[in-house]
């Protein structure tokens, strides 16, 4: 792709809180040197908000963490990175540290990786507080659960006192937010702040960091792929592409008319609701006649010995009564995750489940394939009811069904090679071995649009796009008959987020496989699904065809679901934030 560069700015502006300029980045690899940044330059003025977008990989993260020093050592940086009139290039990491929090603080992508699974979260957040503030113990804790209660986390007292692990992914992101507000840093460097969050939080968060810039001054650097959340919050843009920067502007400038051609294609692969035609998929051509290869033999084999145990005619998932409670500690109740769920999902049919964190979703799906054990209710795979199954004869059927994880980084074992994660499954199976095996796992790096090369590098060394499309390629490994997405394009830009979603339609249409598509997106539901389900405070409140849940909805909560779910134009955008603040249906289009 060609793309014309732009020069980067002066960084000489005594009026920025934040200056960047020529700054380079590179890092030492097996095949060789890797120039993440190459030469870029930007400004950020108090109470601005700056977006930077670009493909993962595009080093906008890089770039993001080279300011408070959070790179690897085997990093090499060149160019000038200030803080008002602090030169951070020369100092160490003692240094450094005094400034992170209290001047600069990063709000991370993937909060279960930020977030030490060893304490408590209020105890990391009193921590964060009392290492740059001269405060005891008890007013930092009080200072804790409002910050808690400030990001919109629910019983903040109760939560506090709560493990990483024990909160939904949306509920991790809020105290990470938390954390980097607590000490009312200059400069906010927001990383995907808002990945893990289902819309109507994410429209919560994206006011408070609007409060913020507004009532504290505070600049943000916003580094995302969601170019709905560019279009709320944003007030200019800064496009990257290859670590250069391509084009920058004004946010309403950058959208009504972009220069570059990366650009308007960037913008050109944004999901929109109701852009998918009535009644129609994605993809509604004929299956293609293909020679089945040995891979394919193979994996038709180790499927056909499943059909003793499987009824064609069956649903490929029927969920009926569904409870899951969790044990309360003390004098507390039992915490009902799912309260009485009941749904199907037929060979072939794509189910988009909606709602917010903590209502259950990921729950669902992880009982779908025994992950979870049901508290009452039950499981049926393609007619066997796998609810009550013994793990060894449960293990057999795992081939039949698969998952992708919403957070990567934790998911992926840091000690196996990118290649050797996506061979696991295929091992564990037996299904393939040497050069079959080497082939497989090439054609499923091709498949998520990342280059053989990538084998043999480590989860840590892939970008967290990257990381998804090797956990997308994982699941793909048995051609699963029954796929549970939860969140898979999260993590992904928009660019690529459309070739993923091409490519879940296209092998779908070659499989037939049946998913339950977990997801906040709600054009990205919209895009694919068949049906709908929305699910609050863990039981289903309306469930329906796409085109009647998402363009008909009954339920005032569905409704303000949609209200709450930014779109990629500044000024309908605008409209429908206000709209959504008075209460009111957010209009969709103009």
């Amino acid at each position: 792709m060609s793309v014309e560069a732009v020069s980067p700015q002066s960084a000489e502006s005594s009026q920025s809180v934040l200056s960047i300029s020529d700054l380079k980045i590179s890092f030492s690899t097996e095949d060789g040197v890797v120039e993440a940044v190459k030469g870029i330059g930007f400004d950020v003025a108090p109470g601005e908000i700056l977006a930077i977008v670009g493909e993962s990989g595009s080093g906008k993260s890089v770039t993001s963490m080279s300011v408070p020093g959070l790179l690897p050592k085997s990093a090499k940086i060149a160019g000038a990175r200030k803080l008002g009139d602090v030169d951070l290039g020369g100092m160490s990491p003692k240094q450094l540290r005094k400034h992170r929090g209290s001047d600069v603080a990063m709000i991370f992508q993937e909060p279960m990786t930020a977030l030490n699974p060893m304490y408590t979260v209020g105890w990391q957040i009193r921590e964060a507080l009392r290492a740059h503030q001269d405060i005891s113990k008890q007013a930092a804790d009080k200072r804790a659960i409002e910050l808690l209660d400030m990001v919109g986390i629910p019983e903040p007292a109760r939560r506090f006192k709560q493990y990483p692990h024990q909160l939904s992914g949306g509920l991790r992101q809020r105290v990470v937010i938390a954390m980097a507000i607590a000490c009312d840093p200059k400069v906010i460097i927001a990383d995907e702040p808002t990945t893990a969050l289902d819309v109507t939080v994410q429209a919560e968060i994206l006011a408070l960091l609007r409060k913020l810039r507004d009532t504290l001054n505070t600049a943000i650097v916003l580094i995302t792929h969601d170019m709905g959340v560019v279009a709320d919050l944003a007030d200019r843009v800064v496009v990257m592409y290859q670590g250069e920067i391509v084009e920058q502007a004004p946010v309403r400038e950058l959208f009504a008319n972009p220069q570059q051609d990366y650009t308007k294609r960037l913008l050109a692969a944004v999901p929109v609701l109701g852009q998918r035609p009535e009644g129609q998929r994605l993809l509604d051509t004929p299956k293609a006649n293909v020679t089945e290869s040995k891979t394919d033999a193979a994996l038709r084999k180790a499927h056909e010995k499943l059909q003793s145990r499987l009824d064609d005619s069956a649903p490929a998932l029927a969920i009926k009564d569904l409870v899951l409670e969790y044990p309360g500690k003390g004098r507390q109740g039992k915490n009902r995750a799912v309260d009485n769920v009941s749904l199907h999902i037929d060979r072939g049919e794509i189910l988009g489940l909606v709602g917010e964190s903590g209502s259950g979703k990921s729950t669902v799906g992880r009982c779908a394939i025994r992950l979870l054990k049901p508290t009452s209710g039950t499981v049926t795979i393609a007619g066997t009811d796998i609810t009550t199954m013994s793990h060894k004869d449960l293990r057999p059927m795992r081939m039949y069904f698969s998952i992708v994880f919403q957070d990567p980084a934790s998911t992926l074992d840091p000690k196996m090679t990118i290649g050797d994660s996506i061979a696991e499954p295929l091992v564990l199976h037996k299904i393939l071995t040497g050069k079959d095996l080497d082939n497989r796992v090439a054609d499923l790096l091709d498949k998520v649009q990342l280059s053989g090369h990538y084998r043999n590098r480590y989860p840590h060394e892939l970008s967290g796009g990257q990381r998804q499309r090797v956990a997308i390629a994982r699941a793909l490994a048995l051609d699963p008959k029954l796929l549970i997405a939860d969140e898979p394009t999260s993590a992904l830009d928009v660019s690529v987020q459309a070739k993923v979603l091409d490519l879940f339609l296209d092998l779908q249409q070659h499989l037939r496989f049946a998913c339950l598509f977990i997801s906040h997106d709600l054009a990205v539901v919209d895009l694919l699904a068949d049906r709908v389900a929305v699910m609050q405070h863990g039981k289903l409140v309306e469930v329906g065809t796409r085109e009647q849940v998402l363009h008909d909805p009954q339920q005032e909560y569905t409704k303000r679901l949609l209200s709450a779910a930014p779109v990629a134009d500044p000024e309908l955008q605008a409209e429908r934030r206000r709209a959504w603040e008075e209460g009111r249906v957010a209009p969709v289009k103009d």
